[in-house]
């Protein structure tokens, strides 16, 4: 299966390309139609199609991708946090069924003004074509950093000064750009439980911080803020915003949690849970019940 990983500084885009199209994950979703009083409330969605852990696993960045918009919020808004992770995940961005997500990250990053503002038409794909490949996360720092492959296209735009730093990732050297916080916070888009937030607003506050090119996510550039729940072990379902504004989807994988961590909670559902889980307690349906 080839891969073309897309991105806009320094939200999370990757467009898989392969031989066959995947099929739906095999899971239930609340009927709904194109208006918006057709959706079913999150809290009697979830009561009336809980998601078992039979059903987590039917669930992949490939097969979510074959969803719509609606679905996959449904789909998050049956997710809890999790643990906050700890590690390099790999990253894939979503674009939903039906939607356009190159001309709309055009759209929306077209409408700030300055530095921002260039990076549009042809030379925002240029951009977005080679950098971002996953997330690495330093839980008990507390922070994270953004995993870009390719920093030539930054060079070119006159954004990268000196040398930043690099790591190892699957026998690949990788930059680590685009440091944010972690913290627990309110969902934008389901605020009966918490989500993990991975915030860049005071980017420029973190160690190891470079102003050039860190700060496009920052306060001074397109103030990027995003917010993740867990899927499964190792797996978790993202959401970001630029300026409060929905952008894309994404997902997040380490393979080695995945195993490590995998067929336990397909057992038995049990999970630490790093932030608040709401009044309404997920009923949770394991592969032995």
């Amino acid at each position: 299966m080839n891969k073309k990983f897309v991105s806009l500084l320094p939200c999370a885009f990757l467009v898989l390309g392969c031989n066959r199209t995947p099929d739906p994950p095999a899971i239930a979703f609340a009927p709904y139609g194109k208006d918006y009083a057709s959706k079913m409330d999150f809290a009697q969605l979830e009561y009336a199609h809980p998601l078992s852990t039979v059903d987590l696993n039917k669930i992949t960045p490939e097969n979510l991708e074959t969803l719509d918009q609606e679905q996959i919020d449904q789909i998050y808004a049956r997710l809890t946090p999790g643990p906050i992770p700890d590690g390099a995940f790999d990253g894939t961005a979503l674009f939903p069924k039906g939607t356009s997500g190159k001309r709309r990250v055009a759209e929306i990053v077209g409408g700030f003004s300055g530095f921002v503002a260039n990076l549009k038409g042809m030379q925002l794909e240029k951009v977005a074509e080679f950098m971002w490949k996953g997330k690495v996360f330093y839980r008990e720092q507390r922070v994270l950093r953004n995993r870009i492959e390719d920093i030539g296209v930054l060079k070119e735009l006159g954004i990268v000064e000196g040398e930043p730093k690099k790591m190892e990732v699957n026998g690949k050297q990788t930059w680590l750009l685009f440091p944010a916080k972690l913290y627990c916070g309110q969902s934008l888009l389901d605020a009966r439980r918490e989500s993990i937030i991975i915030d860049y607003f005071f980017t420029d506050e973190i160690e190891g911080y470079q102003e050039r090119p860190d700060f496009v996510a920052g306060r001074r550039g397109i103030r990027v803020r995003d917010e993740i729940r867990m899927v499964r072990p190792g797996f978790y379902l993202g959401r970001a915003y630029v300026d409060k504004v929905f952008l894309l989807n994404f997902a997040l994988y380490n393979a080695e949690i995945a195993k490590r961590d995998g067929e336990i909670f397909t057992k038995t559902g049990q999970i630490n849970e790093d932030c608040w889980t709401g009044t309404q307690p997920r009923k949770t349906i394991t592969a032995a019940q």
